[in-house]
C-alpha cells in the first residue's frame, strides 16, 4: 500500500487540497478569498448550499446520474454477456469498437449528438425530431459514452467464469434463470457493482456532454464549479461545491465497500478462450442480433462524425490541413497532427504509472483487511468523483515549488492522466483477485515458492486477463483525458482531447472540419491499440 498511498497523497490529496483551502480562505495566494473577502466564513457553506439555484443543480446531478447508470446497465449487461460467451466473426473487433467512445472527449460526445438530435441533425431532417435541451439526449450520450465500461469490466470476469459450473446446476434441477440468479449472478455482483460506481461517478461528475446537450435548463454540479470559477470567479462558491462533491462521492464509496466486500467468494476461473463458443438456438441468435442492432444504433453518433470529418473536392481537405500550423489561424505553435504521436506517448506513460500504482493496490486490498483498507480503496476512487477542474488548478498551483516544481516537465500530464486511469486498474483487477482462491498460494508456499514466485505461478496466469483488461482501460482513459489535461498541456505539446478541444472552439467550417478529422484519427488510434491488446495471451506459465 505504501506506493499508491504516496501518489495518491502527493498528485492528488494535495494539489486539491492546496486549490479548496485557498477557495475557502484558509492560505495565502491568488484568489484566497475570491469575491467574498475576509477568509473562511463557516456561515458561507450553508448560505451557498441554501440557494435555490445550487439545490436544483444537486438534485439534478443526482438523479440524472442514478437514471443514467441504469439504463447502462440495462442495455450493456447484454453486450457483456454476448462479447464474453458467444464466437463470431468481427468479435475482438467489435470489442475494441465498442470502447471507442469512452475515449473521445465530452465535447465530441456532445457536438456528434448534436448532429444527430440538434437542429438540422438527423432525426430533424428524417422525421422532423429534436431531442437536443432535453434529459433524454443527456441520458443517451451517458449510454453512449459509458457502455464500455460495463462490457468491459463485467465482461472481463463473465468470459473467466467456469461455465460448468451453472451446467451443474442445471442438472440437479434448477432452470435456466434459477441456475443464473443462483450460480452466476452472486458471481458477477462485484464486478456488476463496480462498473456501476464507475459510471456513476462518471455520470455524477459529467461536464462537456451536459454543457452541450443540456442547455440553460440543465446544469450538473461539475458545470456549476466551471461556471463559478472561470466565468464568475466566485472560488469561495467553487470551493464549497466542491466540498459536496467530495461528501456525495465518499458516501457513495463507503456505501459500496461495505456491501460489495461482503459479497466476494474465491471462484474457479478458467481460460476465456476455451468458453466463448457460437451461438445455439433461436433465443441465442436473438440475443446476438438484438446487441448488434443496439450496438450500431449507439455508433451512430460516431458515423456523423466520420463523415464530417472528409471534405473537399477530394474529401481529404480537413487531413492535409492538419499537416500545417497556420491552416487553423493561429490556435497551434505546432502542427495538429503532431497531437497523435504526443497524446500516444503520454499515455503509454501514463498507462505503466497507473498499471504498476493501481495493480499494488489492488494486491495489497486482497490481503488485508479491517476498515483503513476500506478507506484506502475508497480513496483509490476519488480522483473519478471530484472536479477535473478543481484537480487541473490544484496541479498549476501546488505543483510549482521545489521539490514538486513539475509545471514545465514533460511529467505532469501523464501524471495527471494516470490518476484517472489508476481507478479503472483497481476495479477491474480486484473482483478478480479476489475470486483467487488463497489455498492456491498457500500450497505454493508449502511447496516452497517465495511470495514472488507464488504471485507469478498462481495468481498472474488467473489474472493476466484482467490485467490485460486493466491497461486498455487505462490506456484508453489516457488517451481521452480533457478536464485536467487542459489546464496543464504546453502550447506546443497539445494532447488530442485538447486540440480538438481548441479547433471547436473557433469559428469556421475549416476548424470544425480539422476537428472532426482529428476526432476520427483519434477514434482509429484507440481502436487499433485496444485490438493490439486484445491479440496479447496469458499462457499458464504466466508469460505474455
Amino acid at each position: 500500500m505504501a506506493l499508491p498511498a504516496v501518489f495518491f497523497a502527493v498528485f492528488f490529496a494535495y494539489p486539491v487540497a492546496a486549490i479548496t483551502a485557498r477557495g475557502l480562505g484558509l492560505s495565502d495566494g491568488p484568489g484566497a478569498t475570491g469575491t467574498g473577502g475576509g477568509g473562511f466564513d463557516p456561515g458561507r457553506i450553508a448560505e451557498v448550499l441554501g440557494r435555490p439555484e445550487i439545490l436544483d443543480v444537486l438534485w439534478f446531478t443526482t438523479w440524472q446520474a442514478l437514471a443514467s447508470t441504469a439504463l447502462t446497465l440495462l442495455v450493456a449487461l447484454p453486450g457483456a454477456y454476448v462479447l464474453a460467451r458467444f464466437d463470431f466473426p468481427g468479435r475482438k473487433l467489435l470489442r475494441a469498437v465498442v470502447t471507442v467512445p469512452f475515449v473521445l472527449p465530452t465535447v465530441v460526445v456532445g457536438t456528434a449528438f448534436l448532429a444527430v438530435m440538434g437542429r438540422r441533425g438527423l432525426l430533424d431532417e428524417l422525421w422532423g425530431v429534436r431531442l437536443d435541451t432535453t434529459v433524454w439526449a443527456i441520458l443517451l450520450a451517458h449510454l453512449f459514452f459509458n457502455y464500455a465500461v460495463v462490457v468491459r469490466t463485467v465482461g472481463g470476469l463473465w468470459s473467466q467464469l467456469d461455465p460448468r459450473q451453472e451446467e451443474a446446476a442445471r442438472v440437479l434441477g434448477a432452470s435456466r434463470l434459477g441456475a443464473f440468479r443462483r450460480v452466476t449472478l452472486p458471481a458477477l455482483t462485484p464486478a456488476v457493482a463496480a462498473a456501476a460506481l464507475m459510471v456513476f461517478l462518471f455520470t455524477y461528475t459529467s461536464f462537456g456532454i451536459v454543457q452541450i446537450l443540456g442547455g440553460p435548463a440543465y446544469t450538473t454540479l461539475e458545470a456549476e464549479v466551471y461556471r463559478q470559477t472561470a466565468q464568475l470567479l466566485d472560488l469561495p462558491t467553487a470551493a464549497v461545491l466542491t466540498l459536496v462533491q467530495f461528501a456525495a462521492v465518499g458516501a457513495v464509496l463507503a456505501v459500496h465497500a461495505r456491501t460489495v466486500r461482503r459479497r466476494e467468494t474465491a471462484l474457479k476461473l478458467v481460460d476465456p478462450a476455451t468458453i466463448a463458443r457460437r451461438p445455439r438456438g433461436a433465443a441465442q441468435w436473438t440475443l446476438l442480433a438484438a446487441v448488434l442492432a443496439s450496438i450500431t444504433l449507439l455508433l451512430l453518433p460516431l458515423g456523423v462524425l466520420v463523415a464530417r470529418s472528409f471534405g473537399g473536392p477530394d474529401g481529404l481537405l480537413y487531413y492535409r490541413a492538419l499537416q500545417d500550423a497556420d491552416a487553423s489561424g493561429g490556435t497551434f505553435l505546432v502542427a495538429p497532427l503532431t497531437a497523435v504521436s504526443t497524446s500516444l506517448t503520454y499515455a503509454l506513460a501514463a498507462t505503466a504509472i497507473a498499471v504498476l500504482v493501481g495493480g499494488l493496490a489492488a494486491a495489497a486490498l486482497t490481503r488485508r483487511a479491517g476498515r483503513l483498507v476500506r478507506g484506502f480503496d475508497a480513496l483509490l476512487m476519488l480522483p473519478l468523483g471530484v472536479s477535473a477542474v478543481t484537480v487541473g488548478f490544484g496541479f498549476l498551483i501546488a505543483l510549482d515549488e521545489p521539490p514538486l516544481d513539475l509545471r514545465s516537465s514533460w511529467w505532469l500530464v501523464p501524471l495527471a492522466q494516470a490518476l484517472v486511469g489508476v481507478p479503472f486498474v483497481v476495479r477491474t483487477m480486484l473482483p478478480v483477485l479476489r475470486a483467487v482462491d488463497v489455498r492456491l498460494r498457500e500450497a505454493a508456499a508449502v511447496l516452497g515458492a517465495s511470495p514472488w514466485r507464488a504471485w507469478r505461478e498462481v495468481d498472474l496466469p488467473l489474472v493476466g486477463r484482467a490485467l490485460l483488461v486493466a491497461a486498455g482501460f487505462a490506456f484508453a482513459v489516457s488517451l481521452g483525458e480533457f478536464g485536467a489535461t487542459v489546464f496543464i498541456a504546453r502550447p506546443d505539446s497539445p494532447t488530442l482531447p485538447v486540440a480538438v478541444a481548441r479547433l471547436i472552439g473557433r469559428p469556421g467550417d475549416l476548424n470544425y472540419g480539422q476537428a472532426m478529422a482529428l476526432s476520427t484519427i483519434l477514434m482509429v488510434v484507440c481502436a487499433v491499440s485496444l485490438l493490439l491488446l486484445e491479440r496479447v495471451r496469458v499462457n499458464r506459465a504466466g508469460e505474455l
